[in-house]
């Protein structure tokens, strides 16, 4: 198991922004009230800068959080920020690869992933559901927040624009077919239990471990 980096881990200058993250927590948590479970402790894969989970960790204090992130800079981001909010109920973070065939945690009781899944390659994709298909008790919450591309619903323009952005930085990033990860997640033992559409054109997505 790699050893998490701990909240001492550097100081304010260390923190990452996110501008989406201050205009999208509130309607977000807003959704996770409804899906998230009475107790437990709850695994964000892919935390970024940290600030969706020092936010979610004060709003549902009667969870635990664990943040992770693949890289090394946003590990130490997420720490400042959780070392800043200075919360009891956040772990500190950990070097998870969603791709990975082995993650860094036996158990959670519900995973969070927010804005991976267009920003990675489809790997990722396919390791978090199999990743939280290990981890996950059956009926618990795996849930999504993004943009996706829905077979019979108009894209919006702006996430044309935003999907071919993406392809150009990465050919392997993109937005994602809904059709493909609910295949991706049944395939991995999730059924798709719920779809709500979000501010911006960004929906989010609950699957539930069969």
């Amino acid at each position: 198991m790699t050893e998490p980096w701990t909240p001492g881990d550097g100081g304010a200058e260390a923190k990452r922004y996110a501008p989406a993250t201050q205009r999208n927590r509130e309607a977000i948590a807003a959704v996770l009230a409804d899906w998230l479970p009475a107790s437990g402790m709850v695994l964000e894969v892919a935390s970024g800068s940290g600030e969706h989970i020092v936010h979610f960790a004060a709003v549902f204090r009667h969870l635990g959080w664990q943040p992770s992130d693949p890289d090394r800079d946003a590990l130490t981001s997420i720490a400042a920020w959780s070392a800043e909010a200075d919360l009891a109920n956040i772990a500190p973070p950990l070097r998870l690869d969603a791709a990975a065939a082995d993650w860094p945690v036996d158990r959670a009781d519900a995973i969070l992933c927010v804005n991976m899944v267009h920003i990675s390659p489809w790997a990722a994709t396919a390791g978090l559901f199999a990743g939280a298909a290990h981890v996950l008790p059956t009926g618990a919450p795996l849930i999504l927040y993004g943009p996706y591309l829905e077979p019979g619903v108009a894209t919006a323009e702006s996430n044309r624009a935003f999907d071919a952005g993406l392809r150009a930085r990465d050919p392997e990033w993109g937005l994602r077919d809904l059709g493909l990860v609910a295949s991706a997640a049944a395939e991995a033992g999730f059924g798709f239990a719920e779809r709500r559409t979000m501010p911006a054109n960004n929906l989010m997505l609950l699957f539930r471990k069969s």
